[in-house]
């Protein structure tokens, strides 16, 4: 990327004498003497570039950085090619700002346009949006989306992410939804608690799939009991995952939901990340956020503008489904780089691969007394339960410079591979963790 390089001297007389002005004082005159600064700013004074690059440097050495990493939980380590980072550093797209001038705006648009179409492909639905700010925020959105007149309630499964259960919760509590959650059983949203809990109240059911827990859920039972009972199904999915397992919309989802960052998103100290969201037609109006749709102007020639407004910014505050204003924009252009830069293939290779080290990682562990705590299938996270403290295990993998699960308790912890983990690491990790007294 470009150097901000200041105006000179040259410049800002220049300019000054553009508008009629010799002087910046001359410019001021008007500002009353007693509210103008008469000494510096009590401030450090300014650094030299090499000066700042040794105090950055400095600082991010406090930062650890594991080689190894054996922890989800909502955001994964996955292999990023090199091509994300190269497109999305261009300043025509990283400095680029919302696209309301569609004439001036149509590399932006058609960059948002491509990454819907992606997502559409990816969940097998039919309209997606812009993204929204992360997956949470998706997944809130999608419940609120799906609520009408006689319908004011929903319920959601507890094993979704701890942090999209407190979006929704936000949610629901300021727009006046009733929410319910769930309970597990064995790992999985309890079935029976649904099928008892079903009524013309409920708007939605909102399931994880894979769970939190890793474990895969019987989503397509859960659509046929949500379909029965009137309510609109909800799938939040690890859009990796869909690489090897069915779409949302072969499952009988109405909405797709989930986190992008899985998709060529670094894990960043927690963000930027981007939620995705698609739908099926019939619903397509309810849609929050931006959708750029594809047109042809009076001679013919292809062109993107922002279509099906449904926020408050384009229709009438009470008359809007969603105050989302905005999209992710740059993570959008790094998922679509990414997709296309992998392609079906290579989607389908990092899904299995995935799952692949991580039910071997879960046969080594068990060997050493770390058990499966579930008997549920799951895709590339799993829990174990084990007579050794969490902590206690946790610590001596830390020590050794890797970062080990998600501990869920004393007893319990949620593992996760990628495809960037090795037999090596795994190896390694099991064999300390065999050692651990």
């Amino acid at each position: 990327m470009g150097k901000y390089v200041p105006n000179t001297e040259a410049e800002q007389k220049a300019m000054l004498s553009e508008i009629g002005f010799s002087s910046f004082d001359e410019l001021f005159a008007h500002v009353p003497e007693e509210v103008k600064l008469k000494k510096e700013l009590d401030i450090p004074s300014g650094l030299s570039e090499l000066e700042v690059r040794r105090d950055m440097t400095k600082l991010a050495e406090k930062n650890k950085i594991f080689p190894l990493i054996f922890r989800g939980a909502g955001a994964y380590r996955h292999f990023i090619p090199s091509i994300v980072k190269s497109v999305i550093s261009k300043e025509n797209f990283l400095t680029s700002y919302t696209p309301y001038q569609a004439e001036t705006s149509q590399g932006v648009l058609q960059s948002i346009f491509e990454y819907q179409t992606m997502i559409c492909d990816l969940t097998g639905m039919d309209v997606s949006n812009a993204s929204v700010y992360d997956g949470a925020t998706a997944a809130a959105e999608a419940v609120a989306m799906c609520r009408e007149r006689k319908r004011k309630k929903a319920l959601v499964s507890s094993l979704m992410q701890p942090d999209t259960l407190e979006t929704v919760k936000t949610y629901c509590h300021g727009n006046g939804m009733e929410l319910e959650f769930i309970p597990e059983k064995d790992g999985l949203t309890d079935i029976d608690y649904l099928k008892a809990h079903l009524d013309p109240s409920i708007a939605c059911v909102l399931i994880q799939h894979p769970n939190f827990y890793g474990n895969l859920e019987p989503a397509r039972q859960i659509a046929d009991l949500s379909h029965e009972a009137g309510a609109k199904y909800i799938m939040s999915v690890n859009p990796i995952s869909l690489g090897i397992l069915k779409s949302p919309k072969e499952y009988g989802a109405d909405v797709a939901v989930g986190d992008g960052q899985p998709l060529g998103l670094s894990l960043a100290f927690g963000g930027p990340y981007l939620g995705f969201m698609a739908c099926l037609d019939k619903i397509k109006r309810n849609l929050p956020g931006r959708i750029v749709g594809q047109t042809n102007d009076k001679e013919g020639r292809i062109g993107y503008v922002l279509t099906l407004q449904a926020r408050e910014q384009h229709i009438r505050r009470e008359k809007a489904s969603s105050n989302i204003c905005s999209n992710q924009a740059l993570c959008a252009l790094a998922v679509a780089v990414y997709l296309s830069a992998v392609g079906k293939q290579g989607l389908r290779q990092a899904a299995e691969l995935s799952t692949a080290k991580a039910h071997y990682m879960a046969k080594e562990l068990e060997k050493i007394g770390f058990r499966p705590a579930y008997k549920a299938d799951f895709f590339h996270e799993f829990v174990t339960v084990s007579e050794t403290p969490s902590e206690k295990a946790l610590a001596a993998l830390e020590k050794q410079g890797i970062l080990g699960g998600y501990p869920l308790d004393e007893k319990r912890i949620l593992w996760c591979c990628t495809e960037v983990n090795d037999k090596r690491g795994i190896d390694e990790a099991v064999q300390i963790l065999k050692e651990v007294k």
